[in-house]
């Protein structure tokens, strides 16, 4: 891999302007004209002097990306005449593609209702992304109604739907994104040898007659279509090229090269990409996508990779929630592209400040809870526990933050809201909040269980917000378990009892237990009951804000017969909230609408 330094220092100025200007900007680390007549003698230059180069362009105004000027990567020979630079659909745009409804929603136990799915898209909105992949319309009718709810109400970003490269699954997409203001159809078929021969069971010339003839009928819906090669970082880059030649031709604008099993590496990744854009016939008028999985834990790294090798898309998840490891985390790519803009060049539609709020509201619909140490979005992120740590930040806080906790949304949680508060006040809150409630009913249910909750927690969150809707949206619909009152006995040395009362099938029911601790004897007082046969797979408990009055929210998994399910409580009594949650969990295995996911595509 070599620079193009002639290029480089020509595209400056000249050696002359290019001293000089270094100079200027750097006077400490003075430059001379003779030791840039050596980088182009060697055809190289040091790091630090190409970082340099970096801030000389930022404070010009110009953009730089020194992979424009790499010469020679990757194998094929049309890659030294053809830099990302030269793909006219690159530009310095960035855009993000949200799959959080739709892959991140395969994660075991996180299937959201419409209402979660229209509350976490309204969010993703507020945030900035650019497309909504709001689901798989051909999975279920459920999952088709969502999408046509979502198309319904987002108006700025685009919302899409996946589709198998089959005439059934495309016109269920098109039908679905049917209301929005910008609508996609985002169709996939699986390009590496063994996806062909052991699951599809077809020839590389079916599959690449299957693609063409979906894209071909997804224009009949839309001018805005994407295709994915399932498996494409497997797959033999000749017949990506070609297979992406021919989508592009019957009308593909957007072009998904995903890594499907998390196999990546990322320097592999970027010189694929270089390889692939450079091989495919128009593959300078179409905008290239990345979608990388984190089986190996370099998801993030690979999508970034892929951007360096000319990807202008990113397929990610709000807190890299989705199938097996997960997905790439779209905060910390929009991070990584937003900081490290000396690499990149690069900028996105996202507001960064409502990152946080994105991911807690993601965390409390799913049960998914974020590690204190994740970063951007984990408790931990900016936290300085080392004694250098902290007198380092206290006398000037970038020797070790390179981005403040402000700036991602962590600052703005603190409610001005109290006992004292009125049903203005509060509506007005859960509007700037981007939740919705469809009824003054709703709206007035949601309003008693705030001051319920005010008289007994002095400060109030965003984040407890979030959760009391959640109940309260759970709570309203029919449901065949509902909590009505809990007594626990609890003492050193003797086993705890619980006592418990709930509607089971619309009657009253009550049951007593003794376990070997208070949740264990809610847990099995309820089971005396409900005898669900379901195996407990996931117990938690996180404090939704700080402090002792913190509202304890939990998220029990369960499994019955090849079903996941999560279900989630939130309460200041962690023993009540746990008994919510079960409850909940209880009632997604009592609906016998089984949801099919997309194939682990992307």
């Amino acid at each position: 891999m070599q620079l193009d330094i002639e290029r480089l220092i020509a595209d400056f100025g000249g050696p002359g302007q290019l001293a000089e200007d270094l100079n200027r900007l750097f006077a400490d680390e003075p430059v001379t004209r003779a030791a840039i007549y050596k980088w182009r003698e060697r055809g190289s230059l040091p790091l630090a002097q190409l970082n340099k180069l970096a801030g000389l362009a930022v404070s010009q105004g110009k953009r730089f990306d020194f992979n424009d000027y790499l010469i020679g990567v990757g194998t094929g020979a049309e890659i030294a005449t053809q830099g990302p630079g030269r793909n006219s659909k690159m530009g310095n745009r960035l855009y993000i593609f949200d799959t959080t409804l739709r892959d991140g929603e395969q994660s075991p136990g996180a299937s959201m209702s419409k209402e979660e799915k229209i509350r976490i898209a309204r969010q993703l909105e507020r945030l900035g992304v650019d497309i909504i992949e709001a689901g798989f319309a051909a999975a279920s009718p459920g999952d088709a109604d969502a999408i046509r709810a979502i198309a319904e109400v987002i108006k700025d970003s685009t919302v899409c739907s996946l589709a198998r490269a089959n005439e059934r699954d495309v016109r269920a997409a098109g039908e679905a994104i049917k209301p929005a203001a910008r609508g996609r159809i985002h169709t996939f078929i699986a390009t590496s040898p063994i996806h062909m021969e052991k699951k599809l069971r077809m020839s590389p010339d079916e599959v690449v007659v299957a693609a063409v003839e979906a894209v071909t009928i997804a224009r009949e819906y839309t001018d805005d279509v994407e295709f994915s090669a399932e498996d494409a970082l497997r797959s033999d880059i000749n017949f990506l090229a070609r297979i992406f030649g021919e989508v592009i031709k019957a009308g593909a604008t957007t072009l998904n090269v995903p890594d499907t099993v998390g196999y990546a590496v990322p320097f592999a990744t970027e010189a694929f990409f270089r390889e692939l854009i450079a091989k495919t016939p128009g593959g300078d008028q179409v905008t290239w996508s990345t979608h990388c999985h984190n089986d190996l834990g370099m998801a993030v790294a690979n999508s970034l990779a892929a951007v360096l090798g000319g990807a202008r898309q990113v397929e990610c998840t709000i807190n890299g929630l989705g199938e097996r490891a997960g997905n790439a985390s779209l905060e910390e790519v929009v991070m990584a592209v937003r900081t490290r803009k000396d690499i990149f060049g690069l900028e996105t539609g996202i507001d960064a400040t409502q990152i946080v709020p994105a991911s807690k509201l993601v965390s409390t619909v799913t049960g998914y809870p974020v590690q204190p140490n994740k970063a951007i979005v984990g408790a931990n992120a900016f936290a300085h526990e080392s004694g250098i740590h902290q007198d380092g930040v206290l006398k000037h806080r970038e020797t070790y933050e390179i981005m403040s906790a402000e700036s991602v949304g962590w600052s703005t949680n603190r409610l001005t809201l109290g006992k004292l508060s009125g049903r203005n006040a509060f509506k007005t809150k859960l509007v700037e909040l981007g939740i919705v409630l469809d009824s003054e009913e709703a709206l007035n249910a949601a309003f008693a269980r705030f001051k319920e909750l005010a008289d007994r927690k002095r400060e109030i969150f965003d984040e407890d917000l979030h959760a009391l809707v959640s109940d309260e949206l759970s709570s309203s619909r029919e449901e065949e378990y509902k909590l009505v009152s809990l007594k626990i006995a609890t003492e050193t040395g003797e086993a705890p009892v619980a006592s418990i009362v709930f509607l089971a099938h619309g009657e009253e029911r009550r049951a007593q237990s003794s376990g070997s601790g208070p949740v264990d004897a809610a847990f099995k007082a309820i089971e005396s009951v409900a005898d669900s046969g379901a195996e407990l797979e996931l117990y938690s408990v996180n404090a939704i804000t700080k402090g002792t009055e913190s509202q304890g929210e939990v998220t029990v998994r369960l499994a019955l017969d090849g079903r996941i399910v999560s279900g989630q409580g939130a309460d200041t009594d962690i023993i009540v909230s746990s008994a919510k949650a079960y409850l909940s969990a209880l009632n997604k295995l009592m609906n016998q609408e089984q949801r099919l996911n997309a194939q682990a595509l992307v």
